[in-house]
């Protein structure tokens, strides 16, 4: 059976294969522990060593910057939690953004509960939070601003840059959650001024179940959401997934080889795709940024359609999604970071978003194109 063109890379991607090549050996021969001292424990360790440097090099890090963890949602949890035990009680108020992932938001949301005072920023109409904004809400007892690179339905990107100049002149810490832009767009930790960076291996084409946490040399020691042996510097205990981390390790560096041809024919690809859809799609409507964008994501809405019942329509062709998961399965649930950016509520229910990656052609993204027009036009009699 031939499947669907795949347009969801936002949501997961495949495991490269040089990736599958490099983890092969460690879930057979190399099965050793890392805190074993022998043969089988050193060989591991090293392995471990190896990705780490690799996941290091292609945020611009150091290797002692880099903490593993079991994925990006993990990672966020860790930044958050940790920098809010560290500072409590010196530290009361927290900045976050309105269009953060469910394992940002909801860390903050808890510690409101706590006794926490949260600041949700609003975003412009192209989803993009205002570095103005960021100063009229700043407190002497502000702990940290935690605000997204890219978005993972919009693909927006955030000015980061801007934010933590502003952060680092008032004293302040700032997190970023890069899990959708590793890998697209060049991350470079010392040229943005970030003190804290999430990871997430399944969005680069490593394996699901592995991440990472990036910590700037100097930030407060981050107390341990569980306890154990001394793992990760004490911050992540539990024996090393190694198969999962070399796979980290090598799409890393992949990622960073591929870099500057990829980022470029992947935007060709997408715009491809979107002056394929205006064409035939009057009234066809961008959402987010034109220019502030990752280069593999579209977001668009279908006039007069449901954005599920169309991707319902074209399923047998093409495999996208209508954006975050808090979409109900009747499609009744407005997209959170849409209705942030204040758009219509048609024009949400509309919204479909198609995410492009590595293995996607041309053939692809006029199959989709077709397919997606054809739906349209089906749904629209």
């Amino acid at each position: 059976m031939k499947l669907p063109v795949y347009l969801d890379y936002n949501a997961t991607t495949p495991i490269d294969p040089q990736v599958a090549d490099a983890i092969e050996p460690y879930l057979r021969e190399h099965f050793g522990n890392p805190s074993s001292d022998h043969v089988y424990g050193r060989r591991a360790k090293e392995t471990v060593i190896r990705a780490r440097q690799e996941v290091a090099a292609l945020i611009g890090a150091i290797p002692e910057e880099i903490i593993f963890t079991g994925c990006a949602t993990e990672a966020n949890n860790l930044a958050i939690h940790g920098i809010a035990r560290a500072l409590w009680p010196s530290k009361r108020h927290l900045i976050t953004s309105a269009v953060e992932h469910p394992s940002v938001m909801r860390p903050f949301l808890r510690l409101r509960d706590e006794g926490w005072s949260v600041t949700i920023l609003p975003v412009n109409g192209d989803g993009r939070v205002e570095p103005a904004a960021v100063v009229r809400n700043l407190r002497d007892d502000t702990a940290l601003i935690s605000v997204m690179h890219a978005n993972n339905e919009t693909g927006a990107v955030q000015p980061i840059a801007e934010i933590a100049a502003i952060a680092q002149l008032h004293g302040i810490l700032l997190h970023t959650d890069a899990a959708q832009s590793v890998g697209k767009i060049t991350v470079n930790v010392d040229r943005l001024k970030i003190d804290l960076l999430t990871l997430a291996g399944h969005k680069f084409y490593a394996a699901k179940g592995v991440g990472a946490l990036y910590i700037r040399q100097g930030t407060p020691c981050l107390p341990p959401i569980t306890v154990g042996a001394n793992h990760e510097r004490g911050m992540r205990p539990g024996t090393e997934n190694v198969p999962a981390l070399v796979g980290m390790g090598a799409a890393a560096r992949l990622a960073h080889e591929r870099l500057a041809s990829e980022e470029p024919r992947i935007a060709i690809l997408r715009d491809r795709l979107y002056q394929h859809l205006q064409r035939s799609i009057p009234d066809l409507a961008l959402n987010g940024p034109s220019n502030d964008r990752l280069p593999n994501t579209l977001n668009v809405s279908f006039p007069g359609v449901n954005g599920r019942d169309l991707l319902k329509a074209a399923a047998s062709d093409i495999a996208a999604s209508v954006g975050s998961a808090c979409h109900t399965e009747k499609g009744s649930a407005a997209s959170g970071v849409l209705t942030a950016m204040a758009l219509p509520a048609e024009r949400i229910a509309g919204a479909v978003r198609l995410s492009l990656g590595t293995p996607t052609t041309h053939a692809d993204i006029d199959h989709a194109a077709q397919a997606l027009t054809a739906a349209w036009r089906s749904l629209s009699k």
